[in-house]
């Protein structure tokens, strides 16, 4: 089990405060991350769910939330989804990301990323993670895909 699901397990534990710590733990790691303040709710092998709050920090011109915000949230979700995936003697970083903006993001959005299993055990080193933000009432309002570059160890 990597670091990051097993400290997200067990903060997740923690009544009503577990996923604050987490989130506020992993923005640490990864600093520019804090500026959404991400709420993690869901960190499993191919499957992780983060949701941004709509507040006056990622909020644009028109009172949504900012594209660039959005495009952060699906960040993180793919990065720890890529942590909870990947085989123990692999290593990922990431190498484009292509999104398309769909809707208007008028509430808190919660960003999706999901991958297959045969994605991480195959020799191809392209791992496309599929991402999307969601508004409360499920309207899609970015999705695309991150690709990420996965190598052995050295």
């Amino acid at each position: 089990m990597s670091r990051v699901v097993d400290l997200y397990q067990k903060t997740h534990a923690i009544p009503i405060v577990g996923d604050r710590i987490f989130s506020f733990a992993l923005s640490q790691v990864a600093p520019y991350f804090w500026s959404i303040r991400p709420r993690f709710k869901v960190i499993e092998p191919n499957h992780a769910e983060v949701v941004i709050p709509k507040r006056r920090g990622v909020k644009n011109h028109i009172g949504t939330v900012h594209a660039i915000a959005l495009c952060n949230g699906l960040e993180a979700a793919m990065g720890v989804l890529a942590e909870a995936s990947i085989p123990s003697d692999k290593r990922w970083i990431p190498k484009g990301m292509e999104v398309s903006y769909t809707a208007k993001a008028s509430t808190d959005i919660t960003c999706i990323a999901e991958t297959d299993p045969a994605q991480w055990t195959g020799d191809d080193p392209d791992v496309p993670v599929r991402v999307r933000g969601v508004r409360k009432d499920g309207t899609v309002v970015i999705e695309g895909v991150i690709r990420l570059w996965v190598t052995p160890k050295e």
